[in-house]
């Protein structure tokens, strides 16, 4: 992982990798380093010690911006911004998709930030829009100008696909629809009449 910011920088809502302003404003600052890991790395099942260590970091003014180290530098052991690592794994999972716009105003306006993938789709997408050369974004990303010039491309054809599909109803395709084959119609049985002769009749007769 590359070094963003250092911890000189100015204290700012944009989090970085190696960003430690945040550091001396935290409740554990100054904490012996056997006694803040006992605090703050507890057994999984260790409830009280969990709650103890809960109750320093909702203390903290600088509560978020610990929760967001944890989560950028990938330390998913231990309580960092109020929660443990069973309650920030869903954090770990989905960081690839968060979206923090103001982050992403950071980089145009020369800052550099690490980016989530969400974040630097949205940049590259911006900066095809905004006119930048490969050169430009390169800097602004710190990758190669091959893979800036890539990137570039890519949003140029997806612009293009959208621009040419837009509002364009998908063609259908016409069922044929099959007509039941015609079936022979049931041929009937006529049903036999019973024949009458002179003794069914007197039969008959008698019978009524």
């Amino acid at each position: 992982m590359r070094t963003i910011t250092s911890h000189e920088a100015p204290t700012t809502s944009l989090r970085g990798i190696a960003d430690t302003s945040w550091h001396p404003r935290g409740v554990c600052h100054g904490m012996d380093p056997y006694d803040a890991d006992a605090t703050f790395f507890p057994l999984p099942r260790d409830r009280e010690a969990i709650d103890e260590a809960k109750a320093l970091c909702a203390q903290c003014p600088v509560m978020r911006d610990c929760f967001n180290y944890a989560l950028e530098n990938s330390l998913k052991e231990g309580i960092w911004g109020g929660l443990t690592e069973s309650e920030r794994r869903p954090w770990h999972d989905g960081l690839h998709q968060r979206i923090d716009y103001s982050r992403v105003i950071a980089v145009f306006h020369g800052r550099d930030v690490h980016l989530t993938a969400a974040e630097r789709h949205v940049v590259v997408n911006h900066a095809y829009a905004r006119g930048w050369r490969a050169d430009r974004l390169a800097v602004a990303l710190q990758v190669s100008h091959q893979h800036a010039r890539d990137l570039l491309t890519q949003a140029a054809n997806a612009v293009a696909d959208r621009d040419r599909y837009d509002g364009v109803p998908k063609s259908r395709k016409k069922r044929t629809t099959r007509k039941p084959e015609s079936s022979s119609p049931a041929t009937v049985q006529p049903v036999p009449r019973p024949v009458r002769t002179a003794s069914l009749t007197t039969s008959l007769g008698k019978a009524a």
